[in-house]
């Protein structure tokens, strides 16, 4: 759908269509998460199960949520128009949301299973409402997007339009972070502390925020924004769960990460791939396609190596066998089982954790 319709539709037909994506949704994602909870290693299945089943059922649900018009049903009526950019953009706006909230619907009865296996006290009302201010504040970023597709004309004006998003991702996520999640400034203890410690692992940033994961129970570690004003986001979890030993391991991983520029390489290689995509609608079809296709294999192949400099950097400052040990006891925390491949994904970013873990221990054997 590139451009509103010339007449709105009937807001009743997505309307209840929107009603049931939701159910199918709840479904999918109670039935889901009855099978994985009984997989190995569930948790590391439900994070799988997300990405490859929840995910794209988000995606189609935004497809079918335009085709049945429900931006143009829900905009139209309001501004007294069906023309211009700022319609375009709230019509945008308002599929991305209903998209992101059968999404919701899906993830919601998967809650219950992630507690069990991660034996933590995370309610589902609290998930959801975490969830839920998630979207609204993505589909605000993803409406830039979709606006350019739907209001453009040309292949250039669509280039241009996901050239800012990823401009406003990068650039803009030390201040957009917060507002996707509940963050804090740490105070005077902690503080000293996350500074000493990202000295030791040689992770330099502005600033830190403090993540308020709550009873999700989540210790992570992210650095994100452009140099010259990166900033460290830590989980609550985070700073109690590990010692000081391994949280200046994890601390120089995401050192590593930075010096590697593994985030630029993973946005670089969605960027190049998008752009040959955009580029087939008013090209040579199956060329630009398979070219897509092998831009995506080998960004995600040099991604991957990123992530082993990163590793090998991190090793570098605390050395192998300290990493090996902090990677095992962040998998335990999560209640995760290091999975191993013989056979690297090519459509992974990261190499498996177990293979990760053994790479450093069979550097140390050498």
């Amino acid at each position: 759908m590139l451009a509103l319709q010339s007449s709105p539709p009937a807001l009743g037909p997505p309307l209840v269509g929107t009603v049931v994506l939701a159910v199918a949704g709840a479904a999918l994602g109670a039935m889901g998460s009855a099978v994985v909870r009984r997989l190995s290693n569930p948790v590391g299945k439900y994070r799988l199960f997300y990405g490859i089943v929840l995910l794209p059922f988000a995606v189609v649900s935004y497809v079918v949520l335009g085709a049945l018009g429900l931006g143009p049903a829900v905009v139209a009526p309001l501004f007294g128009t069906q023309s211009g950019p700022l319609v375009t953009a709230a019509a945008a706006f308002v599929e991305t949301v209903a998209a992101g909230v059968v999404a919701v619907a899906a993830y919601a009865p998967t809650v219950r299973g992630v507690r069990t296996v991660r034996d933590i006290g995370l309610t589902t009302r609290r998930a959801v409402a975490q969830m839920l201010r998630y979207v609204v504040g993505v589909s605000v970023l993803l409406t830039v997007f979709f606006t350019a597709f739907r209001h453009g004309d040309s292949v250039l004006v669509l280039v241009a339009g996901l050239a800012a998003f990823v401009v406003v991702l990068y650039f803009g996520a030390p201040w957009y972070v917060p507002l996707l999640r509940s963050t804090r400034r740490p105070d005077d203890e902690a503080g000293d502390r996350l500074e000493r410690l990202r000295s030791r692992a040689g992770l330099d940033v502005r600033d830190t925020r403090i993540l308020e994961t709550g009873d999700a129970e989540t210790a992570n570690a992210i650095v994100r924004g452009p140099p010259g004003y990166r900033r460290l986001f830590v989980s609550d979890a985070f700073r109690d769960a590990f010692d000081d030993d391994t949280a200046t391991a994890l601390l120089a991983v995401q050192a590593g990460r930075v010096d590697a520029n593994v985030l630029t390489r993973l946005l670089g290689t969605v960027v190049a791939m998008a752009v040959l995509l955009l580029l087939s609608l008013d090209g040579p079809m199956l060329p630009l396609l398979a070219g897509a296709v092998g831009t995506l294999l080998c960004g995600l192949w040099f991604t991957r190596r990123g992530v082993d400099a990163a590793d090998e950097y991190a090793a570098e400052r605390v050395g192998n066998e300290t990493l090996a040990v902090a990677l095992e006891r962040y998998a335990s925390f999560h209640s995760l089982e290091p999975s191993r491949r013989r056979i690297p994904n090519p459509l992974s970013k990261s190499p498996t954790l177990g293979d990760r873990i053994d790479r450093l221990r069979e550097d140390t054997e050498g």
